[in-house]
């Protein structure tokens, strides 16, 4: 009995391990193909291709940074459409007259400054000259050739001498000491109208080129504001521009009446000084003639 039920027990093993190697012999065959195949499905690599000479590789590096380069500002790239080339070529007729005006005051200014600083260095060197020549001479007429053409002092000097000489007919009837002394300061008022050229045009511009380049202003802001009001855009370019131009010319005027004052008042200055120096001159030269007139009365008698 035993052994019939060990018998069936075998069997039933031996039949059920038949199933299972059935049923792992079937799996087992698609898991042996797909562990086969298993490292061909994996992703292939990327693979590196040498480069070619006409497709430049790819840069991988990292970027590098650029040396510090200080850019300029935008203003300085951008050309500035306003300013005195943009007055003139925008400037109607009367806005460039004003502005020509301004120029010719100018240079009538710096010119008048630089020929009359060196004509009162002249003069001041002349006296110097006089002060050390004129009076060592024996005489006047001597004294007069030691002294240069175009001084003054030279021709306040001639003046009174030829005035010791016209002294007859209708002019004896008046006394020598006045008529050489009407001589001589009708030579020293010669001098100083000549030293006084140029400042009345000084004093002009110094008190009238302000309002010059103020009317200029008014009239180009005028202008600007019709164009303004014409084109309906009141945005800030729109009135800056214009608007800045115009108050050039009052900067302008500023500019032209300020050297004019300070030249006028130097100039008076130095002419005050001069006109000191020769009114001496003359008033010994009239004392030296009397004297020596006198003296060739004396030896007459």
């Amino acid at each position: 009995m035993v052994h019939i039920f060990g018998k069936r027990i075998s069997r039933a093993l031996n039949a059920s391990l038949a199933t299972v190697v059935a049923v792992v012999s079937l799996a087992g065959a698609p898991l042996s193909v797909s562990f086969a195949q298993a490292p061909t499905a994996s992703p292939t690599p990327t693979t590196v291709t040498a480069p070619s000479a006409t497709t430049a590789p790819p840069d991988t590096t990292a970027p590098t940074a650029a040396p510090f380069k200080a850019e300029k500002p935008a203003a300085e790239k951008a050309d500035n459409p306003y300013g005195l080339k943009a007055l003139w070529a925008e400037g109607d007729l009367i806005a460039k007259t004003t502005l020509v005006i301004l120029v010719v005051m100018s240079i009538s200014t710096w010119y008048i400054m630089i020929s009359k600083f060196f004509e009162l260095s002249k003069i001041g060197r002349q006296a110097k000259a006089a002060e050390k020549t004129f009076w060592s001479a024996p005489t006047v007429a001597q004294g007069v050739a030691t002294l240069k053409e175009q001084s003054p002092f030279r021709f306040i000097a001639q003046a009174g001498l030829e005035s010791t000489k016209k002294h007859e007919g209708l002019l004896a009837h008046i006394s020598f000491a006045d008529w050489t002394a009407q001589s001589i300061q009708r030579a020293t008022d010669s001098v100083q109208g000549n030293m006084q050229n140029g400042l009345a045009l000084l004093a002009t511009v110094g008190s009238t080129a302000p309002f010059v380049g103020l009317f200029g202003t008014v009239w180009g802001i005028y202008n600007a504001l019709v164009k303004i009001g014409v084109s309906g855009q009141a945005s800030i370019d729109k009135v800056a521009g214009p608007v800045g131009e115009s108050l050039i010319m009052t900067a302008i005027g500023l500019a032209v009446a300020v050297p004019a004052v300070l030249a006028y008042n130097f100039i008076v200055r130095r002419n005050k000084t001069t006109m000191d120096k020769i009114r001496g001159f003359g008033s010994d030269l009239h004392s030296v003639l009397i004297g020596s007139s006198a003296a060739a009365s004396s030896a007459k008698i």
